[in-house]
């Protein structure tokens, strides 16, 4: 069943707050410059206490530096994190839900580079996945715009598609995108993948984020957060990173 309307401003109201913390958190890397990933998590689940939100009990934001970027879930453990070092990649994925009965979940994914210039590998894989991720976007739209409701596969192969024409299909190792629920980030619907031909859900807000992860190397991810409403108009309810952000 679609969310009630009470439900998607839950989202919203969750989603503004994460678009507040991704900047508060590039503020603070740029003030503590040899901190940990382990700070950086602890510092961000300090921001949702402050804001009024929760996460889910059975994993924790994801910071990841340098190589471990290119772990899809890198949790950081306080003895074993690594340090931020100069020339860094760095990669936030952060997921809430405002902490009241029936709120909705929102889940993010930034990055970053401590550095003042990016490594051309580096910057064509960005631009490739936030091209996966905006083609995903204009797919759905598209159908919108025609009177038809996008299915998951549909969507999920916009993405997967562009990946695949640098020669990274491989490397794309998740679905470009699942709904969001109330109890955990991941919703009960099925999500934008290749093995979902059914329609898309109005009032139910989904993400879209397309990666590509070079073993031992680096891994891209971008993530954003969208709902279409029943009058068939795609709502986007998070900020969309169009750019890498230096922390110089």
């Amino acid at each position: 069943m679609p969310y009630a309307k009470t439900q998607i401003q839950s989202h919203i109201a969750a989603a503004r707050r994460l678009d507040k913390i991704i900047i508060e958190v590039f503020k603070y890397l740029k003030a503590h410059r040899k901190c940990s990933e382990y700070e950086v998590q602890q510092f961000i689940l300090a921001r949702f206490e402050h804001y009024n939100l929760e996460t889910d009990k059975d994993r924790t934001p994801i910071v990841a530096f340098g190589k471990n970027t290119a772990d899809i879930h890198h949790y950081p453990a306080k003895k074993s994190s690594k340090r931020l070092k100069p020339d860094s990649l760095i990669m936030i994925d952060i997921w809430a839900r405002m902490d009241k009965e029936g709120a909705v979940f929102s889940d993010i994914t930034w990055m970053a580079y401590n550095g003042k210039k990016v490594p051309a590998e580096i910057m064509k894989v960005f631009n490739l996945v936030l091209e996966a991720r905006d083609s995903a976007l204009e797919y759905a739209k598209n159908n919108l715009k025609n009177g038809k409701m996008p299915d998951g596969r549909g969507t999920d192969l916009a993405a997967r598609d562009i990946i695949a024409r640098d020669g990274h299909a491989k490397r794309f190792l998740h679905t470009t995108g699942h709904s969001l629920g109330l109890n955990h980030p991941h919703g009960a619907c099925k999500g934008i993948r290749t093995d979902n031909r059914r329609p898309l859900k109005t009032d139910t807000p989904y993400t879209i984020e397309p990666g590509v992860y070079l073993k031992n190397k680096f891994g891209v991810r971008s993530e954003i957060n969208f709902y279409i409403a029943p009058d068939f108009r795609l709502k986007i309810t998070t900020k969309r990173q169009r750019k890498l952000i230096l922390l110089g």
